[in-house]
């Protein structure tokens, strides 16, 4: 079976090998695909694999030969999953790949925004301690963690793995999901971010999820709080969050995701006061994408065997 990779460089930029997956078969990768040549390069492929190309229900009515979809990726609402499953296509995903890599990240803008570490580490650089008259100096109120509430959005792998951190630091875990949450004080939405210290978020983009940081929520928060997002960026309102940033209605922020990737230059939040970004890495440690790129592997090893594994649709 023809075997295509539409968007194969953010998962392997080359510091990893496609070897195991062409040995499947006869396959191409391609490090990057437009949206207006997925047909083109998918039209004889009965195995596609995408990371963020599209495989909207007109793109799949439009690959006669495909047999299976893998994502390369947990969240998989890049497919169509019900056009597929329409045609008998299953669409599996990576569901594990990245936990302890993501919850890390978490940490690594929290830490930023609290001690600053990097902030001050580059003021150094630029001879300011040389220069100084006092034997210490930091330009930013140093909090600690200990004693402080870690509001957690949504009780999965990662939420449950973050909080596991936030305990090692002496927080107060509480949360909120559909679900129970065994270890955590599970609270109303609205509850949580009034009481949270800090708010990470770790749901998945629905319907109703979309938005679920407004400024109405957003007002609902501590002056002092602090707001995480290094799960999927539309569950924030952009333009919400800069504005309370601006106006003090929150302290900080650190987000690894935004609304649209790569963002166009006018994102307030590119330029938001005391808001931290980086550009959706969370999940790129290279321990991780290797598990990543393994278990799609095996994933297409066990569709080709009758018995596909991961499916989400």
């Amino acid at each position: 079976m023809n075997l295509v990779v539409l968007d194969g460089h953010a998962l392997n930029p080359g510091d990893l090998s496609w070897d195991a997956l062409r040995a499947l078969g006869p396959c191409t990768i391609h490090e990057r695909t437009a949206p207006a040549d997925i047909v083109a390069r998918a039209r004889e492929a009965a195995i596609v694999l995408t990371n963020k190309c599209p495989l909207r229900a007109e793109t799949i009515a439009q690959l006669p030969a495909l047999r299976y979809i893998g994502v390369l990726a947990t969240g998989h609402n890049v497919v169509d999953s019900a056009a597929a499953r329409a045609r008998g296509i299953p669409v599996s995903n990576v569901p594990t790949y990245g936990t302890r890599a993501v919850a890390q990240h978490v940490f690594a803008l929290l830490l930023e925004l609290v001690n600053g570490a990097g902030h001050h580490g580059a003021t150094v650089r630029t001879g300011r301690w040389a220069a100084s008259a006092d034997w210490c100096y930091w330009d930013r109120p140093l909090v600690e963690l200990d004693g402080l509430t870690l509001g957690i959005v949504g009780w999965g792998r990662i939420g449950r793995a973050v909080a596991d951190l936030g305990r090692a630091f002496g927080m107060k875990i509480i949360a909120h999901s559909r679900g129970e949450t065994p270890g955590a004080e599970r609270v109303p939405l609205d509850d949580l971010f009034r009481r949270a210290d800090v708010v990470s978020l770790h749901c998945p983009l629905t319907p109703e999820t979309q938005g679920l940081v407004n400024a109405a929520r957003l007002a609902l928060m501590k002056p002092t709080a602090i707001l995480l997002n290094t799960s999927r960026g539309p569950l924030v309102v952009d333009a919400d969050l800069a504005a309370a940033l601006a106006a003090g209605t929150i302290a900080a922020a650190g987000v690894d995701v935004l609304s649209a990737e790569p963002p166009p230059a006018t994102n307030p939040l590119l330029t938001a006061k005391n808001c931290l970004v980086t550009p959706h890495i969370a999940w790129a440690a290279g321990a991780a994408r290797r598990r990543l790129l393994d278990t799609a592997v095996a994933n297409v090893r066990a569709f080709l065997a009758g018995a596909p594994v991961n499916v989400v649709n």
